[in-house]
């Protein structure tokens, strides 16, 4: 497992130095399995290690442009005391099995213009009759803010989270994509 700072990645939109985190981890499982989990706007809440993420409503994502809402908490964090509150996932990449991504909008105006997202990368494994046994998929997490509002962008509240939560996230979403996960 891996975690850099990055100016740049292949999939993913050129960053200003010191903008983006990124945390990668292989994952015993088709690429297609665990890109249903970042589909599903309970799987989101499923491998959320910083405990914001308290819930979510809305339909599996299927394209760019779909939204769903996340019911949050900021007490794990003890930074900002902003109550429960809402905000919307906004989805702004989507290719199926390869790469999600997507910002958020809420309480906090502007939005902060942030971009969270992950690479999927098929490994191999498993055999010409379909069974997935073996098979694996490198899962990169990554966390941009260098298109975010100036506002925020230069108000040193970001990184939001490091990359020791991507990493423990990544953790995480192995664990929901081997052994399933609650759905709220």
């Amino acid at each position: 497992m891996t975690d850099s700072e990055s100016t740049s990645s292949s999939g993913a939109d050129d960053a200003a130095p010191g903008t983006r985190l990124e945390a990668s981890r292989v994952i015993a499982a088709p690429a297609d399995r665990v890109f249903a989990v970042l589909c599903d706007p309970e799987g989101h809440v499923a491998i959320d290690s910083s405990g914001m993420l308290q819930s979510a409503e809305g339909s599996t994502v299927t394209a760019s442009g779909d939204r769903f809402v996340v019911h949050m908490d900021r007490e794990s964090l003890g930074d900002y005391d902003l109550g429960r509150y809402d905000v919307t996932v906004i989805i702004t990449r989507f290719e199926p099995g390869e790469e999600i991504a997507w910002t958020i909008d809420g309480t906090i105006k502007p939005p902060i213009g942030h971009t969270y997202g992950y690479r999927l990368t098929p490994l191999g494994g498993g055999d010409e009759s379909g069974d997935h046994t073996g098979e694996r998929t490198e899962v990169v997490s990554y966390y941009d803010w260098s298109d975010a509002h100036p506002k925020w962008r230069d108000s040193g509240i970001l990184p939001v989270l490091d990359a020791s939560a991507l990493k423990a996230t990544l953790g995480i979403l192995e664990r929901a994509v081997r052994r399933g996960y609650v759905r709220g």
